[in-house]
């Protein structure tokens, strides 16, 4: 058979597929709508931060229980995994993230969260689901559900895993190290999907996007502890001002970027936070300042690493100030996530198929960071895609220059969660039942 006959006959039948598949899960699906708008709600109204999704992987391993999965709590943290065997075949795994951020809700809904609690310092901090990972985890609730009633469509086994932490970058080192991949079966492919809030740039609701290869960037947390010799603000010669080496090294960390980085290699180096003073007329013996830093190559972390040192040590050497200290949070490292690109070649056909050609993009690399990338590193072929989030006549509005939306980490963040979670679950169910089928 000459080959390119043969890939159309494997085209047909693929579309014809997932067709045919696509209106069981729809059927599925639409039965237990409400419930899952209801549960995105609760998910939405009552988030939980890093670390400390007690509430929220309880909820969710509910759903799980209620889906027939076997399900495990207490998994590198507040980490669920719901089983689902079905006789002999491969063992896939879904991955849906389960924490919210440190952000006062300013969307206006009528189920917005007003939870505000304790961070780990002590601060009080509201807490938002601005990231749509209340998204992530309802679709991860009505795949099992949907899955669980179509046994005779799939054979093996899938993993629906809910992991704490990731805004931290902990969360999926965590299930390892606890064992996820002992306890249960290592996976031989592994799925997770995650809401686009790109903004005016994303797509809507409806649509996904995708990437074959690298696909997000390293991600380090950085802190400099800038010293000095505190004293009054009137006599600055008596002292070694702190914030003034501080505002230096913040407009010197930029220029490691703008002046040693070539400009077709991208990182960022972000600083998101400043700490120092108790008062207008105090020089502070100290300010600590916390970055991110994005890479998308290995050498290149290891040279903007070593040039945040020293922009830091040449910016207290000049003023005479003692030597800084720079810290690397190894914890939160998170390497770039590197999409299997036979993997995602075949998922994305079956999402053409699904969806129309017309729905299905690809987009660039991006800076941002997930800790899906640890699951890849541990050996498993990876596919991380992204699904359209914001209402369609809300994004045309905005791209003719009307009111602008929100992006994800904003307090305005919302998507539009009937349309995405509906998506989400059409989406990847059938790329389960394509990669389970029984061939």
């Amino acid at each position: 058979m000459p080959r390119m006959f043969a890939f159309t006959l494997f085209l047909w039948n693929l579309a014809h597929t997932a067709i045919a598949s696509d209106a069981l899960i729809l059927k599925h699906y639409e039965v237990n709508a409400q419930n899952l708008a209801e549960l995105y709600q609760q998910f939405h109204s009552q988030p939980e931060l890093s670390g400390k999704e007690v509430l929220t992987s309880k909820r969710l391993a509910n759903a799980l229980k209620n889906a027939g999965c076997e399900v495990h709590e207490g998994i590198g943290g507040h980490g669920v995994v719901g089983v689902l065997k079905n006789g002999k075949g491969r063992v896939l795994m879904i991955r849906a993230d389960m924490d919210a951020l440190p952000l006062i809700e300013k969307t206006g809904l009528a189920y917005a969260s007003k939870v505000q609690v304790r961070d780990d310092n002590g601060n009080l901090v509201g807490v938002m689901h601005a990231c749509g990972h209340d998204i992530n985890i309802t679709c991860l609730a009505g795949v099992a559900s949907v899955l669980g009633k179509m046994k005779d469509q799939w054979q093996g086994t899938i993993l629906l895993v809910g992991q704490p932490a990731e805004e931290t970058g902990r969360g999926a080192r965590a299930m390892l190290v606890d064992g996820l991949f002992t306890k249960f079966p290592k996976p031989d492919l592994a799925l997770a999907l995650h809401c686009d809030g790109r903004f005016p740039s994303g797509f809507p609701s409806g649509h996904v996007n995708y990437r074959a290869g690298p696909m997000q960037a390293n991600v380090d947390s950085v802190e400099i502890i800038i010293k000095g010799k505190g004293g009054h603000g009137a006599f600055p010669d008596k002292a070694i001002d702190p914030i003034v080496i501080a505002a230096r090294v913040v407009r010197d960390l930029q220029f490691i970027i703008s002046r040693e980085r070539d400009p077709l290699d991208p990182a960022v180096i972000t600083v998101g936070s400043i700490h120092g003073g108790t008062k207008h007329n105090i020089i502070p013996a100290e300010v600590k300042l916390e970055l991110t830093v994005r890479t998308v190559r290995t050498a290149s972390r290891i040279n903007i690493l070593s040039a945040i040192e020293r922009v830091a040590q040449a910016a207290s050497l000049g003023a005479g100030a003692p030597e800084p200290v720079v810290r690397l949070n190894a914890s939160e490292f998170t390497p770039e996530l590197i999409n299997d690109v036979e993997l995602t070649t075949k998922t994305v056909k079956v999402f053409e198929s699904l969806l129309g050609k017309d729905k299905v993009h690809e987009r660039p690399m991006s800076l941002g960071g997930e800790d899906f990338s640890q699951f890849v590193r541990a050996g498993v072929p990876g596919f991380y895609y992204f699904l359209g989030s914001a209402d369609p006549k809300a994004v045309a509005i905005a791209k003719q220059g009307g009111n602008p939306l929100a992006v994800t980490h904003s307090d305005s963040y919302f998507p539009d969660y009937a349309t995405v979670i509906k998506t989400g679950v059409r989406t990847m169910g059938a790329a389960v039942l394509f990669h389970l089928a029984d061939k």
